[in-house]
């Protein structure tokens, strides 16, 4: 929740600053367009938000995970390090009672630490000693040495002059004392609002992991190898994917019959995740290459069907009244009429189908593989190897991102009357 707030109001001081300041001293008002609502080429995306959000998600990484790369005094309260310590108060038979303190050495965990040294003190209860790992809590046996046993009643009745009982807890500077059912203490260190590097390490180490699996690999293939069998698998699924979808979806689109035939079928299957056919293709086709392009090939299959039909069915009719007019047969206005309206919805078809098939072969790999990035990520994420399926999701991502731009382009270059007729 405090990430998030902060995120949010960063996100309103940024909007609020470019929006008017820096936006009302550079705009040319003159080359505004005068309508923009539901103008879709009106709205394209604001640089420097982009940029700004970007830095934004880098620096709350690095400033909640205490990372180097980030300036100290952006870093976010760490967790407790050092000597800590309290007192408690013990009772005895007889009701007599003594005092002790307790010096717990927190240390980062990973490093070699060494037992502080204190005086035992005076009276029946003596000084302890011990360590505990940041972010970690340790039980303290505080009877062990002192001179009255629990077998004389020992109970530790409060700490720093706090009442406490058995399930309760006394908040200190350092942290958490709590008390066991049992009555013994429980020291847990202040964590402070920094992540554990086992849950999210800081951006240089998973940077340096990148490097590091770059140039020694990862279970016996390099990086480039892992990425490149998820790419090819996605690239083939895919083709045979449209290769099947779009013919599918022009004669939908076009012949009633065939509507009639597949449309059940494509309606069916359209809202069925690809996840939940692995179980079935593992079945048919096994664990092996095969298996793992037909479950791309389902996935692209039904998308790009439905835009192929929605492309035919959006032409205007107006349109095909023209061109029969002017003496065109069918092939003609498949030709010139209906393939080049419907090439848009195909090519966002394409787009989605795409973005499905890259989520799909990366959770296939999940499953069962020797090769490709999710592989990567489940075999780390067995060993709790956080910054590996971090650099993992990364990589998924940018890919991902890569992919999505050359289909814009693509679309761009081969649709370049898209909008405009």
């Amino acid at each position: 929740m405090i990430v998030l707030a902060i995120y949010v109001a960063i996100f309103i001081a940024s909007f609020v600053i470019v929006k008017f300041a820096v936006h009302k001293a550079t705009t040319d008002y003159t080359s505004l367009k005068t309508v923009t609502f539901g103008d879709e080429s009106a709205v394209t995306p604001n640089r420097i938000a982009s940029v700004i959000s970007i830095l934004t998600i880098f620096l709350l990484w690095g400033a909640f995970t205490g990372s180097r790369l980030v300036p100290g005094f952006m870093h976010a309260p760490g967790p407790f390090m050092g000597d800590a310590t309290f007192t408690y108060t013990a009772e005895a038979e007889g009701g007599t009672t003594d005092d002790a303190t307790v010096t717990v050495r927190v240390f980062e965990v990973g490093t070699e630490v060494e037992m502080p040294e204190v005086a035992p003190g005076d009276g029946w209860a003596k000084n302890d000693v011990d360590t505990v790992g940041a972010w970690r809590s340790g039980l303290i046996r505080v009877d062990r040495n002192d001179e009255l046993g629990r077998d004389q009643g020992h109970t530790v009745i409060a700490v720093n002059g706090t009442p406490i009982a058995p399930g309760g807890s006394v908040m200190t500077e350092f942290g958490r004392v709590g008390m066991s059912q049992k009555g013994t203490l429980n020291f847990e260190p202040a964590k402070g609002w920094q992540m554990e590097p086992i849950w999210l390490p800081p951006p240089e180490a998973v940077l340096a992991r990148v490097g590091e699996i770059a140039r020694e690999g990862y279970r016996d293939s390099t990086l480039w190898e892992h990425l490149g069998y998820s790419l090819f698998r996605v690239v083939v699924g895919f083709f045979f994917g449209a290769l099947v979808g779009i013919p599918l979806g022009y004669a939908m689109g076009l012949s009633n019959w065939f509507r009639g035939w597949f449309d059940p079928i494509v309606e069916f299957m359209r809202p069925v995740p690809p996840l939940a056919l692995i179980p079935l293709v593992i079945i048919w086709a096994g664990i092996g290459e095969v298996g793992k392009i037909i479950l791309l090939f389902l996935a692209a299959l039904w998308i790009m069907a439905i835009a192929a039909r929605s492309g035919v069915s959006g032409v205007a009719i107006s349109k095909v009244h023209a061109a029969y007019s002017l003496g065109a047969s069918k092939w003609q206005l498949m030709r010139y009429v209906i393939v080049p309206n419907s090439l848009p919805e195909i090519f966002t078809g394409a787009r989605v189908a795409m973005g499905v098939c890259w989520g799909t072969v990366v959770a296939a790999e999940l499953v069962a593989a020797e090769k490709g990035a999710g592989m990567m990520i489940m075999v780390a994420s067995k060993f709790q190897l956080t910054d590996i399926v971090i650099m993992g999701i990364i990589l998924i991502g940018v890919i991902g991102f890569g992919i999505d731009i050359l289909m814009r382009w693509a679309e761009k270059t081969l649709v370049p009357w898209k909008g405009r007729i």
